[in-house]
């Protein structure tokens, strides 16, 4: 009798390969534990990727040289989102640890929030490596029809946002609009929350212009369309993940809708959040609801917001530590043209939640 060699694989390959099982909207952001020696520039790679669905798997074999930009997306998801949350109790650690993902599927506000910044996360990347020239399949984008001011003209390389939406809608919308992808109430809220997100990148192309002129007179702008940052678009999102509304599926017409839970005699807004359940308050945790509680969270004693020792610590007290810190001092500018700083040690007292 042969005997059959069955491969040991790493467990880290093993969680990856769990993660790309169950459809879920989100599961793409298992990308950003790709490793950055890893390339995918064969179509075979595209079935090793964590998180994919088929359609995006798709996608990705007949547009390979995109997946390294949705892969740079998954890693600024996880970053821009931890970053804006880092003053809340939810710090968007559900997106770091990969068996509390299902929590963002739940159809909470954190989802909600989720949804929103990884359409306009992915877009947004997508619309910014065409402009730098690492895609081949884009360029820039179009120069504007209206006449500029005098002193302005039309010049650079604007993001090509028209680009950055298109594929990136059909990259992170794939898993919502498969048959087996969940209860319809949650596919309608994060298709929502997603074109909610993209709504705040379309908000977000701004002019940009770089001066000309003699000694820095600026008698000329230069301008082209480009995108705020994605830690500027977040922050937009957080607002609104601040005021999100609670919705129900109910029937409206021939066909059930999402509509507001404590005010349904009008239809939800294109411009805001919404969610199906309620949160937990985040204090303690509860692995089934993908609460990490706050204990050993630091806090802000002085602070009278969602950071302050108060609220993040949820009553139970705060423990403080002393820390030293090093940091420039004494600095003097020289002509021309630089300037030369100290370094000073300092002690500073900093308080974490018992």
């Amino acid at each position: 009798m042969e005997s059959v060699f069955i491969p040991r694989l790493p467990l880290t390959f093993l969680i990856l390969l769990l993660l790309s099982q169950p459809c879920s909207g989100i599961k793409w952001l298992a990308l950003s534990q790709t490793p950055p020696s890893q390339h995918v520039n064969k179509t075979q790679h595209c079935k090793l990727l964590p998180g994919l669905v088929s359609a995006q798997a798709q996608l990705c074999r007949t547009n390979l040289e995109l997946m390294q930009t949705i892969i740079q997306a998954a890693r600024e998801v996880k970053k821009t989102c931890q970053k804006t949350f880092a003053d809340m109790r939810w710090n968007c650690s559900s997106i770091d640890a990969p068996k509390y993902l299902p929590d963002l599927e739940r159809g909470t506000r954190e989802s909600a929030f989720v949804y929103a910044l990884s359409a306009a996360a992915i877009s947004h990347t997508i619309a910014r490596a065409c402009t730098t020239g690492d895609l081949r399949l884009c360029s820039c984008g179009p120069i504007p029809g209206e006449i500029p001011e005098p002193g302005y003209r039309w010049g650079g390389c604007a993001d090509n946002l028209h680009y950055g939406l298109m594929m990136g809608s059909k990259f992170s919308d794939a898993p919502m609009k498969m048959k087996k992808s969940g209860s319809h109430a949650n596919k309608l809220m994060h298709l929502h929350n997603s074109e909610v997100g993209r709504q705040a990148l379309r908000d977000a192309l701004v002019m940009k212009c770089k001066c000309h002129g003699v000694s820095g007179s600026c008698s000329i702008r230069t301008c082209w369309r480009g995108l705020q940052d994605l830690k500027d678009i977040a922050m937009d999102l957080k607002t609104k993940y601040l005021s999100a509304t609670k919705v129900v599926h109910r029937p409206m017409g021939t066909r059930k809708q999402l509509v507001p839970k404590d005010i349904d005699i009008r239809p939800v807004r294109e411009n805001e959040l919404v969610y199906l359940q309620s949160s937990p308050d985040f204090c303690a945790k509860n692995d089934k609801l993908g609460s990490f509680g706050t204990q050993d969270r630091q806090c802000n004693k002085t602070s009278s917001g969602s950071d302050s020792c108060d609220l993040m610590c949820c009553g139970r007290g705060y423990n403080p530590y002393t820390e030293q810190v090093v940091e420039r001092c004494h600095c003097k500018y020289h002509w021309c043209c630089y300037v030369t700083c100290k370094k000073c040690e300092r002690t500073v007292e900093r308080y974490v939640c018992k």
